[in-house]
């Protein structure tokens, strides 16, 4: 259940003026004096006062809506998650709100703000590393949270995901040992914390066998067009490479692709390996190796803590850990 939310006239006291004159300032600042906009203003930004979008009549009840934070529209992995999360509050009478950010963490920031102005009952965040403003607006607002994909590193309330630096050992050392290779090299993408983890990961298993890390990351969001790009990048500067791990599956295809057109015989000549375990990059020819995470289950387990503690139900873990298989393909 939440707190006390903030009131207008928890804001009036604060700030010594009528409840009235917080209204009129928050629908229209210049109708209010400076001096007293200003004192208004401070006042709001010190408890983190965020107006409320909802009906009246909901303010002190249920909306019964949770709010879904995604970084993209355009990767499959989050679509496999929102179905996960619809499975159970369609069965529950919950809507949801979904808001995309574009692996941008300003824009998260403005969307958590947004999303907590209709009272929403609950918030999914894609991600666990947020803007300090963020965390000050989800604390205060004193609703559960679940942060999905990732259980390394703090967390605001509840967690479920898998270990990224875990699974990239795994299938880097199984891409080390079933063809005795010696130089692989790391594709990532959009420099984010799921990222750095895997590529640690990588490192780990490379370092433990005395073998030098390499890696390409461009910072730009993943696609198959960057996937081929980054292929060519890399065989050109190094030549002789006999591996590439991939941060996504999207990398991983462009990759093969990239070696198809040019007649690089896979995984004879070179092993590829992806992250996810997309359908169509088990559907591809060669068929694609990857980590196969369980996306659909995360988000239906994230949409349940939820709702559970929404209903003050007790909670055996605030960390569930879901885990990974890794899948050899035919690319390996």
């Amino acid at each position: 259940m939440r707190n006390h939310r903030i009131s207008l006239q928890d804001i009036a006291t604060l700030a010594g003026v009528t409840k009235m004159t917080v209204s009129r300032y928050i629908r229209s600042p210049k109708k209010v004096a400076r001096e007293t906009g200003e004192r208004i203003a401070q006042i709001m930004e010190e408890i983190n006062y965020i107006p409320n979008r909802a009906p009246a009549m909901l303010l002190n009840a249920q909306s019964y809506t949770l709010g879904v934070l995604i970084p993209s529209f355009q990767n499959q992995l989050f679509a496999d998650i929102l179905a996960g999360i619809e499975s159970v509050t369609s069965g529950h009478n919950y809507q949801t709100l979904i808001a995309n950010y574009n692996y941008n963490r300003d824009s998260e920031e403005e969307s958590v703000i947004n999303l907590l102005s209709y009272n929403i009952d609950g918030i999914i965040l894609s991600e666990k590393y947020h803007t300090l403003r963020t965390v000050k607006f989800l604390r205060s607002a004193t609703l559960p949270i679940v942060e999905l994909m990732d259980i390394q590193g703090d967390r605001l309330d509840m967690e479920v995901g898998f270990d990224n630096r875990q699974a990239a050992f795994d299938m880097v050392s199984t891409m080390l040992d079933k063809r005795q290779r010696r130089k692989i090299l790391y594709l990532g993408s959009k420099d984010d914390i799921r990222d750095e983890q895997r590529y640690h990961g990588y490192c780990d298993a490379m370092t433990r066998r005395g073998l030098a890390p390499l890696r390409i990351n461009p910072r730009a969001i993943s696609s198959i067009h960057l996937g081929i790009q980054l292929m060519r990048d890399a065989l050109t500067a190094h030549p002789d490479v006999d591996g590439v791990f991939c941060t996504n599956d999207d990398i991983a295809m462009g990759a093969l692709l990239w070696c198809r057109e040019r007649q690089l015989a896979v995984p004879e000549q070179i092993s590829i390996a992806g992250f996810h375990g997309l359908e169509v990059g088990r559907q591809m020819i060669p068929s694609l190796a990857s980590v196969i995470t369980p996306r659909f289950e995360i988000g239906r387990r994230a949409a349940q803590m939820l709702l559970n503690k929404i209903k003050n139900n007790d909670l055996n873990h605030n960390t569930i850990d879901l885990g990974y298989q890794i899948y050899h393909g035919s690319t390996l």
